[in-house]
């Protein structure tokens, strides 16, 4: 492996092993101050960890992400949580992340699309790093932009924000609004939510294709200028999340290692519903199960370098033929 390549993995692996390994068991005076509810409704605010590699909780019926070809076994537990002394289990064939290999026959891609990721796979099976919006300094596009291993949510009278724990991302969810009528694709998309009950509902469109890299995922999964996710928040016990839990730990890497068992707070458990006339075949679904992280995160910022893993292409620097100084 390439020099270059073996410190940005080394980097990337001491950035996720610096967040903790499970959210902690909450102290007494954190347990009594912590509220389920808002006057106005569920109480999303604060940080949520999710650090799995690659990123959804597959559904448990019906078509649901791209997943990864390439799997490795490796010795762990029952990734539920909630349950102690839960004994070892040999639990093989969670996915690769050292190797990104999508499943290019998955029936919810379009033909073309398939074919990007098999061009994809094949390069990732050759050893090469192929870049994506993450490792190239790229906004990131909905919902690629939930491979983050954490996010801090903020609830506002007239939006929600969320910050992302790499990178510096930053979204801004409209809350109470209808999407805008001339609608200028962005970054993130035009996002607009409210809540249905004990949910928040969050709609986004207007995704920007005109741009580097555009995928909805690390396998390199395209997207077109159709694509529409609705995103459904809901605070649940352990009994509601456990299953999405235990389908995650079959399919993902979790840098910090299992669910922590003791862990007692409400749990953050997000549906993704994800459509693209353009590209997929079919409306398809995932999940995804945050833990309350009560520690600080370390920032993770993506930097300009002069020395590149993608086989040197994009990573050309601006330059001048005298210095400044």
């Amino acid at each position: 492996m390439p020099a270059h390549r073996m410190i940005l993995l080394y980097l990337t692996a001491a950035a996720m092993c610096a967040m903790p390994a499970s959210s902690p068991t909450l102290a007494d005076d954190a347990k009594s101050s912590r509220k389920s509810e808002t006057a106005s409704g569920p109480d999303f605010s604060g940080t949520w960890q999710h650090p799995s590699f690659p990123w959804f909780e597959p559904p448990a019926t019906g078509q649901g992400p791209i997943t990864n070809l390439s799997r490795w076994a490796i010795q762990t537990t029952d990734g539920a949580g909630g349950s102690p002394g839960l004994p070892p289990t040999t639990s093989g064939g969670i996915s690769d992340y050292d190797q990104l290999v999508g499943d290019y026959k998955n029936p919810i891609l379009q033909p073309w699309a398939a074919e990007v990721v098999r061009k994809k796979g094949e390069l990732s099976l050759a050893g090469v790093v192929y870049p994506n919006p993450a490792n190239t300094c790229w906004p990131e596009p909905v919902p690629f932009l939930f491979k983050h291993g954490a996010m801090q949510m903020l609830q506002l009278a007239d939006q929600t924000v969320m910050l992302f724990n790499e990178n510096h991302e930053v979204r801004h969810v409209r809350m109470n609004e209808p999407h805008r009528a001339k609608l200028t694709p962005s970054w993130h998309g035009d996002a607009v939510g409210h809540y249905e009950g004990d949910t928040l509902v969050i709609d986004t469109v207007g995704v920007k294709t005109d741009r580097p890299h555009a995928m909805v995922d690390l396998f390199g999964t395209p997207y077109t200028d159709k694509l529409h996710v609705v995103e459904r928040y809901r605070l649940v016990d352990y009994a509601e999340a456990k299953d999405a839990m235990q389908r995650g730990s079959r399919e993902n890497r979790r840098a910090g290692g299992p669910y922590n068992p003791n862990y007692e707070d409400k749990y953050l458990r997000v549906n993704f519903t994800i459509e693209d006339t353009g590209a997929f075949t079919t409306p398809w679904t995932a999940i995804m199960i945050y833990l309350r992280d009560y520690n600080e995160w370390p920032e993770v910022a993506c930097a300009e370098g002069r020395f590149a893993f993608h086989h040197n292409q994009g990573d050309a620097l601006p330059q001048a033929e005298n210095p400044d100084f």
